[in-house]
């Protein structure tokens, strides 16, 4: 197919390190390599990874080129192809979602089995933060990290599926708990909605954990069986392990507070309890070596989402019905979804959909 489009040049919502501000830019249209697609964007939306570009961490975020075109959850439709037999399997039209990496070799074992950062060839990069990202009116996508969308999933607003649905998923699934057990869900916002109505589908309790009335609300929409305000409820933990008989079986962190994930412990049953890792905090994590040596609980993470479980979560979205609950904005607002993130003031998921 012609890696050509009639447009020549694009806005995008640009990042530049120089002034740590955001720059509505004009740009080029990119062309796709051969192993590439050239995609219309039909909705990008803000995950909280994209707002620590503005802030100091030292979690492990690389920015490569400067301004970047920020963003790393999008959808769209295929505007043509590179020539690689890759590429070619995707039609003009198409409805797709992707995830971000690139320019790894994806058949590694750390590609196939942990995720694509650890690439054996040290050259991947991920969009949105060391490559243009989704922010803009188009991007180019590897295709191997690209998929169809199942016929129910709109490409105008299912952009959050492809990082908080595959991490929220995977967040809960990953737990490898069967149906039944006790969930708590630490964060309730953008992530952690997702990750309760996961935990529903797949037949667990939960218990939604938050400190805005506003993310304790979106969890009871979503389907949370109890909710506790870890701000105005001191007693919320003891409480906690009354109600389950001494203690959940998983507290799912999708915050990025290193408060929230020290209050984990208290609430987990002892020697049958995970905590999982999913909100990237500033600061380093601790854990008391004890508890860890002695099979307390246990500690694990989640993939964020490779190309090779990226297809498990989308489908179990379409078949049980599970969309983010998304705000729509104009691509020059991007600035403000930001300070209503930094302000915890944004409910679900934020997102620009464009015409």
């Amino acid at each position: 197919m012609s890696s050509t489009t009639e447009q020549k040049v694009m806005r995008a919502q640009q990042y530049d390190a120089r002034d740590n501000k955001l720059h509505l830019n004009e740009v080029p249209v990119p062309e796709p390599r051969e192993h590439e697609i050239l995609v219309k964007i039909g909705c990008a939306s803000l995950c909280h990874s994209d707002v620590m570009l503005f802030e100091p961490n030292d979690q492990g975020l690389i920015l490569g080129k400067n301004p970047v075109t920020i963003g790393h959850e999008g959808t769209g439709r295929v505007v043509s192809t590179g020539s690689g037999a890759v590429a070619s399997k995707f039609k003009k039209g198409d409805p797709v979602g992707f995830i971000c990496a690139v320019d790894c070799c994806f058949e590694c074992y750390a590609c196939k089995n942990v995720h694509n950062a650890w690439c054996k060839t040290g050259e991947t990069k991920m969009q949105g933060f060391s490559a243009d990202g989704y922010f803009a009116e188009y991007a180019v996508v590897d295709a191997r990290e690209a998929m169809v969308l199942p016929e129910n999933l709109d490409p105008k607003s299912s952009a959050p599926l492809f990082c908080a649905g595959v991490t929220a998923y995977h967040g809960i699934a990953d737990c490898q708990l069967p149906s039944g057990s006790w969930v708590a869900v630490i964060g309730c916002g953008g992530l952690g909605h997702m990750g309760i109505q996961y935990a529903k589908a797949m037949g667990h309790k939960v218990i939604g954990i938050d400190i805005t009335d506003a993310a304790i609300e979106e969890a009871k929409s979503c389907g949370a069986d109890y909710t506790f305000n870890s701000m105005i409820d001191k007693d919320y933990q003891k409480k906690i392990v009354e109600l389950t008989g001494g203690g959940v079986h998983a507290a799912v962190n999708f915050t990025a507070s290193k408060k929230s994930y020290d209050a984990c412990p208290a609430i987990v049953k002892a020697g049958e309890g995970t905590i999982m890792v999913v909100g990237i905090p500033q600061q380093p994590l601790e854990f008391n070596a004890l508890d860890i040596a002695l099979g307390r609980y246990l500690v694990k993470g989640s993939s964020n989402g490779t190309c090779y479980n990226m297809k498990e979560a989308i489908e179990f979205s379409a078949k049980h019905n599970i969309k983010p609950h998304m705000t729509a904005f104009k691509l020059e607002e991007v600035p403000k979804m930001v300070e209503l993130m930094n302000s915890h003031k944004a409910q679900g998921r934020m997102g620009v959909i464009f015409e």
